[in-house]
């Protein structure tokens, strides 16, 4: 009887041990996917649709407070709110690829062929990959929810959310610094 027992213990131990090791399991499997450009192996850790809806939602909030009362109140400044969250939803799908994903990973400029930074280099020539999530720092937030956060070239902090569903974690949110990023 002492024997299942201590079986029992030992499995439910190596169970929760597990279910802590997960997400460093997992930032080093993204670490990995990003390194090597392996954009499959980066979609089975990243749910790309949530976090496409999480950044939309910080840019139209960033946008609205920027925006302030008297443009949100009146005709011409709800509509221009609506087409600026257009265009910015646009290049929320860019970033929300596994290639932008990766960008933002290695601590890259998202804008960096829009903003006349590269010079006379090809705008589409491979970029060498820097060193992914170099210098993260690491929180369990709760037994589901582990935050991951690594600085962008701008030094700025870009959290990553991982959520764990059932036994396997995903990056389920991107929280960027706008306020230092967009104008």
């Amino acid at each position: 009887m002492k024997k299942w027992i201590a079986l029992a213990v030992l499995i439910v131990a190596l169970l929760a041990g597990y279910v802590a090791a997960g997400p460093f399991l997992t930032v080093r499997a993204i670490r990995a996917a990003v390194k090597e450009g392996n954009t499959g192996e980066l979609s089975k850790h990243v749910d790309f649709a949530a976090i496409r809806l999480s950044l939309k939602a910080q840019v139209d909030d960033y946008m609205v407070r920027r925006a302030g009362p008297d443009a949100q109140s009146s005709l011409f400044g709800s509509l221009g709110l609506s087409l600026a969250s257009g265009v910015a939803g646009t290049a929320v799908d860019a970033i929300a690829t596994p290639i932008g994903i990766g960008a933002v990973l290695e601590g890259r400029k998202l804008f960096k062929r829009f903003d006349g930074g590269g010079g006379n280099r090809d705008a589409y020539a491979q970029v060498p990959p820097a060193e992914p999530l170099k210098n993260l720092s690491y929180r369990f937030e709760s037994p589901s929810r582990f935050t991951a956060t690594v600085n962008n070239a701008d030094g700025d902090p870009v959290v990553f959310v991982l959520t764990r569903d059932g036994l396997s974690w995903t990056v389920t949110d991107v929280r960027l610094p706008l306020d230092k990023m967009l104008p």
